[in-house]
């Protein structure tokens, strides 16, 4: 599996990028809640900026010499309705505008989360057994959850503050002095730099706190997940020591994350306070000077202490922001990814199945792996329809590679596979899924019921074909037993069943799928000598009318098989049927007659 190139997070394509997962975000009225949202969003800004500017003239009414006390107290009145009017209007805006966009930025995220979700079960196997199913998950969950974060940030508080920052240099020109618009422009470029260097200085911070916050999910999911195997092996104290360092580490990245986050507010808490002290003294001396009112000191200083909140929001949201991009690496990182097994350009549906099984050729297939050299090396074989065709050999001889290798798992790096005539990877996976089957050695079940687990096949069958599926595979009487029947959960991966009856949910499932090709790894390993037998006696019935690949160590259980393939090191080093095998002498009857005597 070759590595994706790094992917390198670019601000403006990912805003694009953001905007055309809202606009395919499917939420109800979107352009109109996009629409609203924006002009509330100006409108309360605008708001916010006016209403210094009535409270200023309000006060200014008042100082002697304005003019009659009745005519004073009407204007005063007018515009100190305004200043309230206006400041509510500022506050009520934002909370207006979430009513509005939350059904936006919940369904958005909810897309983000499901795409990335749905590549995640799109990437290749060998990609899926070298990750921890934890830290993947919470790479998809902090992923979505930061696209909701940037689009408010970005859209109703970046955008807006930009906006409020704007109108108020606008008056402070117009209205007071010059002098006062520089006053607030330097403050505002050195707090914003100030800012953007801390924060670039914390990044480092914040991605080590992610990777241990990774490290302690996907070792504790991973522990839980294979909590019996911790336990049968008395690995309780050393899981947990593990799980222990791990939390050391996350300790240490919060608190250096922590700490230097606090050395970023107080940096920029004094630069704050420095242009607003500066902001006082300069409207005190213009007005001891008789160019300004006393209004106009309380609307400089308001003004200022307006532009401030703004600026609070900057820093936070752009400390946020780009943390928030640190979050997102990881999900446009998998979703960059490209699976290695996709359909074709025209790919097609399988022919129509005959009834007879399906047949299955392996041309001169070779397959390496990344972690060993030996794969499958010039692999051919033909299964023709209604065969039974096994594989035997020791472990790593390649017999999983074979079996992935027709369930189009993987693709081989030469030669081709076809069934029914046409190539694997030219048939749809989906018509492909169909019509194969397969009963793994360790069956994987769902946290859910009996029933649940067996329709998985085929969520459309009906619950008489679910019981006749179950019964086929020798489950009838166990599920008969049990006080809830085919509505017993079986737990995390089935844990609350044996091994045996897990695989013999295994074989209900595969047998409800109705598939034209069997795929059998092993799929009665777990299970005791009479139910072998009596499964065993159900998988030579259910054969009839399909092509069937087994994997078997206990030859005894393929005896009946129509091709043998004896495999080692990737090689195909004797073919033939039970009989013809034993007479040959080799590798077959030597393992034949080891297992006899172990029996």
């Amino acid at each position: 599996m070759i590595a994706p190139a790094s992917v390198k997070f670019d601000f403006w394509r990912s805003m694009a990028d953001l905007g055309s997962l809202v606009m395919r975000s499917g939420a109800p009225g979107l352009k109109w809640r996009i629409g609203a949202s924006l002009a509330l969003v100006f409108i309360g800004k605008l708001a916010g900026v006016g209403a210094p500017v009535a409270l200023g003239d309000a006060i200014n009414k008042l100082a002697p010499g304005s003019g009659q006390a009745v005519v004073v107290g009407a204007d005063f009145l007018v515009l100190a309705i305004a200043f309230a009017g206006l400041r509510l209007v500022a506050a009520c805006a934002p909370y207006l505008r979430d009513v509005i966009f939350t059904v936006v930025s919940q369904s958005t995220m909810a897309k983000a989360a499901t795409e990335t979700f749905a590549h995640a079960l799109a990437l290749s196997l060998d990609f899926h057994q070298s990750k921890q199913t934890g830290a993947m998950a919470r790479v998809i969950d902090r992923g979505a959850r930061s696209t909701d974060f940037l689009m408010r940030s970005v859209v109703f508080n970046l955008g807006p503050t930009a906006i409020e920052l704007v109108l108020a240099m606008i008056v402070m020109a117009t209205r007071l002095d010059w002098r006062f618009a520089l006053t607030a422009f330097v403050t505002i470029v050195l707090y914003t730099v100030l800012t953007f260097k801390i924060t670039d200085w914390r990044l480092a911070h914040r991605r080590e706190l992610n990777e241990a916050d990774s490290r302690t999910a996907g070792l504790s999911v991973d522990a839980l997940l294979n909590y019996e195997t911790v336990k049968t092996f008395g690995s309780e104290e050393r899981t947990v020591a593990r799980y222990e360092g791990a939390m050391s580490d996350y300790v240490r990245a919060s608190v250096k994350a922590n700490t230097s986050l606090s050395m970023l507010n107080g940096i920029q808490s004094v630069v704050l306070n420095v242009g607003l002290a500066l902001m006082t003294v300069m409207a005190g001396h213009e007005v001891m000077a008789g160019r300004m009112q006393i209004g106009d000191v309380t609307m400089a200083v308001l003004l200022l202490i307006g532009i401030y909140g703004p600026l609070n929001m900057l820093g936070f949201n752009y400390r946020e922001i780009r943390q928030a991009f640190i979050d997102m690496e990881q999900m446009v990182e998998l979703k960059a990814r490209k699976p290695d097994i996709v359909d074709a350009p025209g790919a097609r549906d399988l022919p129509l199945a005959t009834g007879r099984g399906a047949e299955i050729v392996f041309e001169d297939v070779e397959f390496r792996h990344d972690a060993r050299s030996a794969g499958l090396m010039d692999v051919s074989f033909r299964a023709a329809p209604g065969e039974t065709v096994a594989l035997v050999g020791p472990s790593g001889a390649g017999k999983t590679t074979a079996i992935r290798l027709a369930l189009r798992l993987i693709d081989p790096q030469s030669g081709r596979i076809t069934l029914d005539g046409v190539d694997l990877r030219q048939i749809k996976q989906a018509a492909l899924r169909r019509a194969v089957a397969l009963v793994p050695q360790d069956v994987a079940l769902f946290n859910d019921t009996i029933f649940a687990n067996i329709a998985f096949a085929r969520p459309d069958a009906s619950a008489q074909d679910v019981r006749a599926a179950a019964a086929a595979a020798e489950l009838g009487p166990f599920i008969d037993g049990l006080p809830d029947g085919m509505s017993t959960l079986v737990g995390e991966r089935g844990l609350k069943l044996s091994g045996g009856e897990r695989q013999r949910v295994g074989v209900a499932r595969a047998l409800l799928a109705d598939p034209r090709v069997l795929v059998l790894d092993e799929a009665t390993s777990a299970l005791d000598g009479p139910t072998e037998e009596a499964i065993q006696a159900t998988l030579r019935k259910v054969r009839a009318g399909r092509t069937t690949m087994v994997i078997a160590h206990r030859l005894s259980t393929i005896v009946d098989a129509d091709l043998i393939l004896v495999l080692r090191r990737g090689r195909i080093v004797e073919r033939g049927r039970h009989a013809e095998l034993l007479e040959k002498g080799g590798e077959y009857a030597a393992l034949w007659r080891r297992q006899t005597r172990e029996a």
